[in-house]
């Protein structure tokens, strides 16, 4: 009887810690609620993209008492983020405490250069779609359009880009490729996060910044960054409106875009329960006006939200497509 009596009490302790105000565990999954610390993943620096998204989550969760305790952010950015990718896809111990921000621009560089695979991830949930722009450094810039850093890049005068890995890097592809140019003529410089370069970009060091909308909007809102290039096909808004597409800026190219999903997935060893504990959390937070005010419509993204299930079969597809495109 004591040894019965035991294990409830401690059973009664662990559970307020992640619970929600009316005492309830967070999220509506039986068979798992966290009882200890939350690990997550992001294999972008501090202030980029990945890690603006990955708190906005944390926040949302945290301001509704849908946990109690924020994750802990574990920033991974060795090997353009392929180390912390491979870390937690290897991880059993902790795995159902363990997450990652991961997104489609992740993915096209692990799969071609690495043997990870979604296959070695639990997907949890695709939350949101976003798209990229060019911007300028008003004071530094050479050029204060697009249109202007195009001619000079005609006339034979090399123009510099510099943006993140993954997706930013397929985009720039796509983009000179509608332009007919070469890659000595519209440079690109390769950075670990797209902090590393918008610092670039203010520091005059390149013509153009590759960025999205949430880790540029700080600096549009101060004039440090000028959006030169919507890289969609419609312009943005706010703050953004202002940036035409590629379309507008010479009728005889077609618009450029490469939309990014972006998701979270645990390692391979997580368990269903958790799957479905942390799928139906992040569908809330999905719902939240945190995420919908101050994450989608601030930062000029589209919601697209997709449960575990959904998740799982939607990156196996885009993964699969992928590897064709390449060649794989």
């Amino acid at each position: 009887m004591k040894k019965v009596f035991l294990f409830v009490l401690i059973a009664a302790l662990m559970l307020p810690l992640f619970a929600n105000g009316n005492g309830e565990s967070a999220g509506s999954s039986e068979g798992f609620a966290p009882t200890k610390d939350i690990t997550w993943y992001c294999t972008s620096k501090p202030g980029g993209g990945s890690d603006i998204y990955t708190r906005a989550i944390s926040d949302a969760a945290v301001a509704n008492g849908w946990l109690s305790k924020a994750p802990l952010i574990n920033y991974k950015t060795d090997g353009a983020g392929e180390v912390g990718r491979n870390e937690v896809a290897n991880t059993k111990q902790n795995a159902d405490y363990t997450l990652l921000t991961f997104n489609s621009g992740d993915l096209m560089p692990m799969v071609a250069n690495t043997p990870n695979r979604i296959k070695n991830f639990t997907p949890i949930a695709i939350m949101a779609t976003d798209k990229q722009l060019l911007f300028i450094n008003p004071e530094k810039a050479k050029y204060k359009t697009f249109a202007d850093a195009l001619a000079a890049a005609k006339a034979g005068t090399q123009v510099v880009i510099a943006g993140s890995k993954g997706d930013d890097l397929e985009l720039y592809g796509m983009l000179i490729k509608e332009l007919g140019l070469k890659e000595n003529q519209i440079a690109y410089i390769t950075n670990d996060s797209t902090a590393d370069a918008i610092t670039s970009g203010l520091g005059g060091h390149v013509d153009l910044v590759m960025s999205k909308p949430a880790a540029a909007s700080e600096y549009v809102k101060a004039g440090m960054l000028v959006p030169v290039l919507a890289l969609s096909d419609s312009r943005f808004a706010g703050d953004l409106a202002s940036a035409p597409t590629l379309h507008e800026v010479d009728a005889q190219y077609n618009d450029v875009e490469l939309p990014v999903w972006r998701g979270i997935v645990g390692p391979a060893a997580m368990s269903e329960e958790a799957a479905k504990f942390y799928s139906d959390l992040a569908k809330k937070v999905s719902e939240s006006k945190e995420w919908i005010e101050g994450y989608l419509e601030k930062n000029s993204l589209k919601s697209s939200f997709m449960d575990y299930k959904e998740a799982k079969a939607y990156m196996e597809k885009y993964e699969a497509d992928y590897l064709k495109k390449i060649g794989k």
